[in-house]
């Protein structure tokens, strides 16, 4: 009696405020990858270093010292429990990036087909089996086919963490919501320019997910899982 209620209640649910169901959640990192993430990157290795600290200081201290660790808790802790993980990146389906979005042209982001900027940086690799998605617009769901895999892996409750809070992110966060899915936001894995730019995210969304720190999740999942 009780399994039948918990997915009643994921099928027809009243409130977005609903623990995880293991059988029936996934995680989905976005953007971790080499072209955002690394001092070389692409978005950075043209600057000079006064520029870079400048401008980026903020936010690689919050990748080095909390978003990217509670990346890697919150990814051994799902595989653990047996959910799905999931990767995207910033990846152009051909070299010269003639299929990117208008946006991305006009803004010149350009990571070519099978670039080292297209790789999740290595603190969160792929698994073998774990599938990475290739995406040349700012959200997910309008570049990939993510939300037929999502369905074919029984996928209704999504927590999303990555980069940027504020772009890419968000517009996962808001279209995921649109298409039905519960969403669950962590932002002390997520991170962006400054922290005015995360906090006000973060209020934004506060109508469209759940936001849950990353120890309150594994703790969660612990629980459901155990």
């Amino acid at each position: 009696m009780r399994e039948r209620k918990i997915m009643s209640t994921i099928d027809f649910p009243t409130t977005r405020e609903l623990p995880l169901d293991p059988n029936v959640s996934a995680l989905l990192f976005i953007d971790v990858q080499n072209f955002c993430a690394r001092r070389d990157g692409g978005e950075f290795k043209d600057l000079s270093d006064a520029e870079f600290a400048d401008n980026y200081g903020y936010y690689f201290d919050r990748l080095k010292n909390l978003a990217i660790p509670n990346m890697q808790r919150l990814q051994g802790a799902f595989r653990g429990a047996g959910i799905e993980v999931l990767y995207t990146t910033i990846e152009s389906l051909t070299k010269n990036g003639r299929d990117r979005s208008l946006d991305y042209k006009i803004s010149g982001f350009n990571v070519p087909k099978g670039s080292w900027d297209g790789k999740v940086i290595d603190e969160i690799a792929p698994g073998d089996d774990e599938i990475v998605l290739p995406k040349s617009s700012s959200s997910v769901f309008v570049s990939t086919h993510i939300d037929y895999l999502l369905r074919n892996l029984g996928v209704k409750q999504l927590v999303l963490a990555g980069l940027v809070t504020d772009q890419c992110v968000e517009s996962a966060v808001r279209d995921a919501c649109d298409l039905g899915y519960l969403v669950t936001l962590v932002p002390d894995a997520c991170a962006t320019y400054s922290q005015d730019r995360h906090d006000n995210t973060l209020r934004a969304l506060k109508g469209y997910c759940r936001q849950l720190g990353t120890d309150a999740l594994l703790d969660e999942i612990g629980r459901c899982s155990g």
